[in-house]
């Protein structure tokens, strides 16, 4: 059997009148989407009709529970007790089912955003304080998180939840094999060939260039990009075109 691979992208992540993202376009690209829950963005009109959206184009929905921080964009780390990051996950994985079921679909899976994604990478107690979360509201889920990830790995397998490793196309990595800072120059990757190439390296290599130079082994599920990223449209075109022409199958994760 040939590669295969999901591509998910972030979406839903407006609030009111504002918007972000060109969530419509993308899913034409995408097999799974990961709808913001209203703690970093989105509110319940715009989680309803991105869930709409995604269910009419065949696109598997997800919920992207962060911190509760709509001023930081859940960008900024907080230090919450377990209890509290817990809670915190059922509300908000909670409210995407319901929006799901409204609409006549299953909630596949749960990918932390922001700032609580990327300490639960290195954080066990955060990790499963996330993955009793999810599990509390339904052991089904597959919960998404960094490959390369012990702790978030480990805290699915405790919560007796599927674990599906994500890589990511328009972001740089650092020798450790864990997102660079957004602050630092390179950080992220705006450019569409430079997308599609990592993506294809991550499909069917299984490494990444990390932004010292060297190669890093990474075992990846499915391959995201930011919905946030100004030409996001253009590299998920450019990576699913690079994906087909490489025999690549991209495949929703199922349940």
């Amino acid at each position: 059997m040939g590669a295969r691979i999901d591509l998910d992208a972030d979406v839903g992540e407006g609030f009111g009148a504002w918007s972000m993202g060109a969530d419509q376009a993308l899913l034409e690209h995408v097999t799974s989407v990961n709808v913001a829950c209203g703690f970093h963005a989105g509110d319940p009109s715009v989680i309803d009709r991105t869930v709409a959206r995604a269910v009419r184009a065949g696109v598997a929905v997800g919920a992207h529970p962060g911190y509760f921080d709509v001023r930081g964009f859940g960008r900024r780390e907080m230090r919450l007790p377990a209890a509290e990051v817990e809670a915190d996950v059922v509300y908000q994985v909670g409210a995407l089912l319901a929006f799901a079921r409204a609409h006549g679909a299953p909630l596949r899976h749960v990918k932390p955003h922001g700032a609580l994604y990327n300490q639960a990478a290195d954080d066990r107690e955060l990790a499963q304080a996330i993955a009793r979360g999810v599990a509390r509201v339904d052991p089904g889920l597959v919960l998404v998180g960094l490959a390369g990830s012990p702790a978030m790995r480990e805290a699915a397998a405790a919560a007796g939840l599927r674990f599906a490793a994500e890589a990511f196309v328009d972001r740089a990595y650092d020798a450790r094999g864990r997102l660079a800072p957004r602050s630092q120059p390179g950080a992220v990757i705006a450019d569409p060939a430079a997308a599609a190439t990592a993506a294809l390296r991550l499909a069917r290599d299984r490494a990444v260039v990390a932004l010292d130079g060297r190669e890093l082994a990474v075992e990846a599920d499915t391959l995201c990009l930011h919905g946030d990223n100004p030409r996001a449209l253009d590299v998920a075109r450019a990576v699913r075109e690079a994906l087909a022409g490489a025999g690549v199958s991209v495949l929703a994760l199922a349940r």
